[in-house]
Order: C-alpha cells, then structure tokens, then sequence
C-alpha cells in the first residue's frame, strides 16, 4: 500500500531523453521504489521530482536586459504526429527538469537549465544557500529550510522523503521555487544539497504568517536559547510575541505553549532521560561533594549543621512535572536568620511511609537528641512518622498553622491578636492572661489550644526545650516558593537547581561573614543594639558575685550572668542578652558579647559557610563506573491524564484564602468591576491604572 501511494510521484525517463550519469548516483538509486517497468527497455529510471514539467524558455525584459525564466508545466503525455512520446524533445523546446541535466535525442551535449534570477514578477528567498552546501543531518537542513520559510512568509511541501533523499517544492505549484538534497554517501548522514532554485514566482496571494513549517518543535528550537541559565523564561504569549517578531510567524496560544514544552526538554533533558540519568548524577554529585547522600543532603550542608541551633523545620511541596511527586525539604535557621538547607527528598506523596523514610534518613545525618526540635504543620503523617523515628527529639507545631486552623474550624478571626501574644509570650503569666482573654470570648477555642494541640506545642513559654525565637515553618516555606518555576523540572533540572542556589547562597554568606567588623551577625547586632539603648538609666544591686537585680522600666529581673538567664525568661529562651543583662554586664564589667549564643556570632557564620558546594558539571565530562550507568531507575506510574490544561497551583491549605483581584474596565484600577465604578473621568486606556495591589 506504501508502494502505491507514492506511485503518482514516479515516472520514468521517456525514450529519447536520457539522464546524465553524474545526475543519478547509486546512493539515490537504493532509497527508489521499483520500477514498473519489468522489459528493461528504459535505462534512465528516476523519480519525478517535478512531475516532469516541460520548460518552455520565454524571454522576459528586465530593465534593459533580457534573460530567459523558465515556464514549468505539467504535459499531457499524448503521442505526436510521428507516434513519438509526447516527452521527446521538440525542436526549440527541450523536456528540461529544471534540477535534471538532461540531453536531448541524439546529442551528446547536456542541455543547460536557464539561470532563475530575481525580476519584478519573481522574488529571492534570501537566504544564502547553494548547490553544494553540505549539512551534518537532514534534521539540520529541515530546520534550516523552515527558518528561511518562516521569515520568507511562505510554506513548502515535500514531494520525497526518505533516510537517503530529501525533496520539496514551494506549495504552490506554479512556483520556480524548490530543492533537492540526499547524502553525500550511504553511510554518512550528511546531506548535501544537489539542486536548488531560490527564486520564487508565485503570487503573493500564497504568502502566508501561520504556515505549515512553524511547527511547535520549531518553533521550541528557536526560542530555546531564551530558557538557559534561567528557571522561568517567557510564557506562552512570550512565545508568541518572539515567533511573531523574530520569525514572522503568527502560532496559536496552544503551539506556543507546546513550543515551550519543547524548548524546556531541550534545555533541561525529558522526564524519562531524567530518571536514567539520577544514578550517573548522584555519583558524581557525592564524588565532588564527599558525604552527599542520595536523598540530596550535602556533605557541606551536615557538616555546617554543627554551628546551627537545633531547630529544624520540615514540610513538602507538590512538583508539577510529567510525573508530579512531592520534594519533602529539611531546613535550619543560621545565625543571621536566613534559610539554611540540610535536606531534600522526592517521594510519590505525603504519607507516613514517605516521612518515615525521609525522618530515617534526616536521622542519620543530624542525630537525634533532646536538643534537637522539629517544627512542622499539625498533619498526622508527620506527627505519626516523628514519633516512630525520632525518641529524643521534640515535635513542635506551627504556630502559623495552628491559627488557620482555628480560623477555619472557630470562625473567629477577631481573636488572632491575643492568639499571637500568647504565642509569644516569654513569661507563663503573661501567658495566662492572654488564654483568660480567649477563654471568655471563645472557651472552644481555649479548649483546643490546651487539650487537642497542647500548650507545649506552639507556646514559646511552655515548651521545655530550646526553640529560640523559631515558632513557625516560614523558612521552609520560604525554599518552596524559591523553587515555584522549578518544581516544573524534570528531577535531574530540579536538583541542578536547588545545587546552584545553595552554591551561590554558601558563596554570598561566606562573602558577607568574612566582610563583618563586629563580633555578631549582622542581624542579631541590630537586635542588640535597642537593648543598649534601653538599659541606660536602669538600677542595678550585685546580689552575689554572680546575680544582679535590675530596677526601672516596665518589668524589674534577677539576672545571673554565669548561667545567662534572667527572670523575665526573655534572655532564657532566646539566648541573646535581654535589657537586664545587658545592665548587669555594665554593672560587672563584663563584655555584653561574652553573654551572646555562639551561635550567633561571626566565628559561627563564617565556618558554617566556610566550605564549598561543587556542581557536577555537563554530562559529556562527568567520570562515572560502568555499574553505576547500568543501574536501571523507572519513572514512577502516574494515573492516566485528565483532559484540559494541567494543573500548576497547590489547593490552599486549610485557612488559607485567596482574595481575587478584581479589575475595572472603566478607570483601571484594582478593587472594584466597572458596573461598580464611581469614576467620572470614563476609561484611562493607555494610562497605567491606579491603585494597583502590591
């Protein structure tokens, strides 16, 4: 069936015309349907790349010379009066294939094909091909080509194609335009380009913006270099915009969004190249980075840990790639408050099997003792699998969680203002006067704060560990929105991301640490630096060589300077100087920095960002053993894909809402629809609107 639909592209060479040995190479020959023609009375077999089209030569004035264009049409194949074949050359009008050199009946001299130049009825594609010009595949010439149709506005059909030639012709069939490519040998996959005429003789009804050769894999291909070294790039209107005026093509929103599918596998390899290659990719990311483990915890980032305090969050955040997951994320907090990474894990989903293994592995790297506090929103698989991993540890709740929750569940909203001052409270009294307000306005409410989640849960005062100033999970949080145009990745692109952040966050710190002049952090020197302020004018007694009793000021303390605790428990639990000891170091002449948590200070900074992270460089240079290539990693089974756009955004969490911007179509600004819209200026098209959210 193959072989007949291709048929009415074939023909042979008639009698009397035969082809030119150089013009037919065996290389062609191979990649030739067989002939019908079984009498072997026909030498000259070829395919018909122009349905042999007859050229008449007509003299055509341009300018004050006169050159010859070539007239191409399809002959009736009847016999003559001589009862020769209608193809035999006539006299004065030779059966010339504009890409064939052919001869005539009898004659031994080629006949030459016309030149085609440009007139004012005729065009030049503009591009600077030629007979001769050579490609490393027929991939690379087919790009080529639907580049120059794309900027020329015009389109081109194939007439053959196979593994060894390639045919085409300018869609319109009246059209001078067309080329001819095949390789160089049967072995190489080289193309060269044996005919091509680039001069176009078609009308410019044929001209046409959305044509067949701006393809979405084309189209990917051009815009491709716009995605590398970033993590988002344009948009599928950005593509449109750039196929627009880079190529002149006019794409649908659709295309341009497959497009940019396609330049990010281009970019950033396929889902399923992501998989093989996780084994190589961990071997060398362990090789550059000693004691890098496989759910991604590097070496660098454990070793830092030492001068951390215990104090690490964790959470998940869904990935939106071909076969989704869920990146699990340990984190810890240095002493400049910023994020400190410790560990990432991809598991199919949040489940008590999932933490279990994560929780296992965290363990192994960071230990497990009574220091040692994770903070994590109230869902039962981490709270189930924490408990089974972890004997020593403390799980504390988010506090930020926690009030969604009661807002969610209570409805009451009005009462978050003495939920936080709770939160916050350093002194157990305080503490209790903020729950008796509770307590009378919504006694549920009280109630689920004390019996169903547990005082010492989310209550700074309460909890009988060291949980600083740390109450919530914000700084894991803080890494997932960092990762929001990542996690679309392919996992390969996703963990390349998350090695050059935090190689560029270590190399910043370690800028910054090196660069400090005082003997603290800059963030926790701005803390201090009110407390000196406000001990001024304070009394203070030594009660013994060791305790000072602090007047003045809202709050009196007892302050022991040699176990750095004060009686306002403010010193206590944040292990930074309070306005007491900052008076009483004044009082005993002691340096108010010898008070201050080492994990606060520069010596701690600098050495927890004083090693590097390494990244593992382009796969062709990579060093990688035989066994490790040949383990096989398969893709996870995903459910079969709903209909419609995919989904990219998260459902909100419980609590969470999403307020919609509305906008007015009469005056621009945000907040309001137009039929609402008390504006008397009318609309302000052109004008930036006014009020825009933040």
């Amino acid at each position: 069936m193959w072989l007949k639909l291709l048929l009415p592209f074939t023909c042979k060479i008639p009698l009397g015309v035969t082809v030119e040995p150089t013009e037919v190479c065996a290389y062609e020959k191979s990649g030739q349907e067989s002939s019908d023609d079984t009498d072997g009375s026909h030498d000259g077999f070829r395919d018909n790349y122009f349905d042999v089209d007859y050229c008449d030569s007509e003299p055509t004035d341009v300018g004050s010379s006169r050159q010859t264009l070539p007239v191409f049409r399809n002959a009736e194949r009847t016999s003559n009066d001589n009862g020769a074949s209608a193809t035999q050359p006539a006299e004065g009008n030779p059966p010339v294939d504009p890409l064939l050199q052919v001869t005539g009946a009898g004659s031994d001299e080629p006949v030459n094909v016309p030149t085609i130049e440009a007139s004012d009825s005729t065009f030049s594609d503009g591009s600077d091909l030629h007979e001769g010009k050579y490609f490393n595949t027929k991939k690379d010439l087919k790009r080529k080509l639907s580049d120059i149709a794309m900027k020329g506005n015009f389109e081109f059909r194939t007439r053959k194609s196979n593994r060894s030639l390639w045919v085409i012709e300018c869609i319109d069939p009246n059209c001078s335009w067309r080329l001819r490519a095949s390789k160089i040998v049967p072995e190489s996959t080289k193309f060269v380009i044996r005919k091509y005429v680039g001069v176009h003789s078609c009308s410019l009804l044929n001209r046409n913006a959305n044509h067949r050769q701006a393809t979405y894999v084309v189209i990917g291909e051009q815009v491709a270099p716009q995605y590398v070294g970033v993590e988002k790039g344009p948009g599928p209107k950005g593509v449109q915009t750039f196929a627009r005026t880079e190529l002149g093509a006019q794409i649908s929103y659709y295309k341009a969004w497959r497009g940019r599918k396609h330049a990010h596998t281009l970019i950033r390899g396929s889902p399923e190249q992501s998989f093989h290659v996780l084994p190589s990719y961990f071997h060398m990311l362990e090789k550059l980075n000693p004691r890098t483990y496989l759910f991604l915890a590097f070496g660098v980032a454990i070793r830092g840990f030492r001068y951390m305090r215990k104090v690490v969050g964790i959470d998940g955040t869904f990935l939106k790639g071909q076969y989704r997951g869920v990146l699990l994320v340990a984190t810890a907090q240095d002493g400049n408050g910023q994020c400190y990474p410790l560990a990432w894990g991809i598991v199919d989903s949040e489940n008590e099997d999932a933490w279990s293994w994560f929780l296992t592995q965290l363990k192994e790297i960071i230990g497990d003792t009574d220091e040692l506090a994770l903070i994590s929103d109230r869902a039962p698989s981490i709270k189930k699998a924490i408990s089974t991993v972890f004997e020593k540890a403390h799980h504390r709740a988010c506090a930020w969680h926690v009030a969604q929750n009661i807002k969610n569940k209570f409805k009451c909203a009005d009462i978050m203002g003495s939920y936080w001052s709770a939160v916050n409270a350093y002194r157990c009294e305080d503490f209790t006067g903020y729950m008796i307000e509770i307590s009378n306005r919504y006694p549920r409410v009280a109630e689920y704060l004390e019996n169903e989640v547990g005082f010492e849960k989310w209550s700074r005062c309460h909890y009988p560990g060291l949980r600083y100033n740390i109450t919530t999970t914000n700084m894991v949080e803080s890494l997932n929105s960092m990762l929001v145009n990542a996690r679309d990745f392919p996992y390969v692109a996703l963990l390349d991301v998350i090695q050059e952040k935090m190689s560029k966050w270590w190399n910043d710190r370690r800028i910054v640490a090196t660069a400090i002049t005082t003997p603290l952090t800059p963030s926790r020197e701005s803390e201090l630096r009110p407390h000196f302020a406000q001990s001024n004018g304070r009394h203070t007694s030594q009660l013994n060589p060791i305790t000072y009793h602090v007047k003045g000021g809202e709050l009196e303390g007892v302050v022991d300077i040699f176990n750095k605790t004060c009686t306002c428990k403010e010193f206590d639990i944040d292990k930074l100087p309070c306005v007491h000891a900052v008076a009483a170091a004044h009082h005993a002449q002691v340096s108010v920095y010898n008070l201050v948590s080492p994990y606060y200070t520069k010596e701690y900074y600098l050495l927890a960002y004083g090693e590097t992270i390494y990244p593992v460089g382009s796969q062709s240079q990579w060093d990688v053993p035989n066994e490790v290539i040949t383990r096989i990693v398969l893709p996870r089974e995903v459910k079969e894909k709903k209909r419609g756009r995919p989904k990219t955004s998260r459902f909100p969490s419980v609590g969470e809402f999403r307020k919609r911007k509305n906008h007015c179509g009469k005056c621009g600004a945000y907040g309001h629809y137009k039929k609402k819209c008390n504006s008397q200026t009318g609309s302000t098209e052109g004008n930036p609107p006014t009020n825009v959210p933040g």
